[in-house]
């Protein structure tokens, strides 16, 4: 009874042992992958605009520090700082007793050669009109008056120009304003002895109501800007206002250290709420002078080898050796002879791609 039972169940077995060894046996047919195609545009021009942002500096238009010419003592200090100057005003004067009993002496010296050439000058004159009767006055009388006379004058001369540069030695006892504008510094107190050879200034004076902004602007920017274009900037201390100013003068030349333009704005401050020495952030609009070529940056492959575009000519890769110029998000200007308007390009290049390879579109 059991072995009846045990034969159909090995012969299911077999069976299904049989069926998986068949299945096993069948080979699996791969599956054709297909070749994705690759995204293309049309080459055209077009013109870029961006901005540039760079640090500046803002100075005084008109800057001086003052100095002692003469060895002196403070005698009187007419301003202090924030004192608003206009040219020419006194603002401190000095004291030098020397220089007084210098200029006493030349007085005296001048006035005692005057007398001896007014003498001299008169005695000429009075031989001069006796000689003209003839026998009263010897040539020889006439031309010693003559020589005394002119040696008399050579030496009033020379009196009057050293009374008028011990005078003009005096004058700077006094230093004045050069223009008008703002004390910003003093270093110097009534009574102290100031002279030749000081390190710091007494006084130091801006012009604050134009300053000057000075940026040093890559070369690679350079061609973009000119004299006359108008530029915005802000500061720090005055968070959300935008100052505007012209550029009023371009170096023409590049830092050899930097490789950078000094560029410099005047800028009107009738208000005074810009400061010498702020610090601003200069906003340079980078606008492209006529159309160029514009790619996406995908486009672009940058290798060892250089910078290529991709043409896709006859269904071929071409690689194109370019230039690239302004960039402005995902876009940025390439530059080369071999390129045409309209020309074919892949949108996404890689440097796998080689020339020959074949592009499906």
């Amino acid at each position: 009874m059991n072995t009846k039972i045990l034969q159909p169940t090995a012969l299911f077995f077999v069976a299904l042992f049989i069926l998986s060894s068949c299945n096993s046996n069948k080979k699996e047919e791969p599956v054709a992958e297909l070749e994705p195609k690759m995204e293309t545009f049309s080459l055209v021009k077009s013109k870029l605009t961006t901005d540039l942002r760079l640090p500046a500096e803002l100075s005084g238009f008109s800057q001086v520090d003052l100095y002692a010419k003469v060895n002196s003592y403070v005698k009187t200090l007419k301003v202090d700082i924030g004192s608003d100057v206009k040219k020419g005003q006194l603002l401190i004067e000095l004291e030098a007793p020397e220089i007084s009993s210098q200029l006493s002496a030349s007085e005296s010296r001048l006035h005692s050669q005057e007398a001896v050439y007014t003498a001299s000058n008169s005695t000429y004159q009075r031989l001069l009109e006796t000689s003209k009767v003839e026998g009263t006055i010897s040539k020889n009388d006439l031309e010693l008056a003559l020589s005394k006379k002119n040696s008399d004058f050579a030496q009033l001369a020379a009196a009057r120009a050293g009374h008028k540069e011990i005078k003009s030695i005096q004058d700077y006892l006094q230093i004045r304003a050069p223009f008008d504008g703002k004390v910003t510094a003093r270093n110097v107190n009534t009574g102290a002895y100031v002279g030749q050879g000081a390190q710091i200034p007494l006084l130091t004076v801006q012009d604050q109501k134009k300053l000057r902004l000075s940026l040093s602007v890559p070369e690679a920017y350079t061609g973009y800007l000119k004299v006359g274009d108008m530029i915005g900037f802000n500061v720090v201390s005055l968070r959300g206002e935008t100052f505007k100013a012209k550029i009023s003068r371009m170096s023409g030349a590049l830092d050899l250290k930097l490789r950078s333009e000094r560029v410099e704005l005047d800028v009107i401050n009738s208000d005074e709420k810009l400061l010498p020495g702020m610090v601003a952030e200069v906003i340079l609009p980078l606008n492209s002078k006529k159309e160029t070529f514009v790619v996406p940056k995908s486009a672009v492959v940058n290798t060892a080898e250089g910078i290529f575009l991709i043409k896709v000519v006859n269904k071929k890769a071409q690689r194109v050796k370019v230039s690239l110029g302004l960039e402005v998000d995902d876009k940025i200007e390439v530059f080369s002879d071999s390129l045409q308007q309209n020309d074919v390009l892949l949108s996404k290049a890689n440097e796998e791609i080689k020339d020959g390879d074949d592009i499906k579109e």
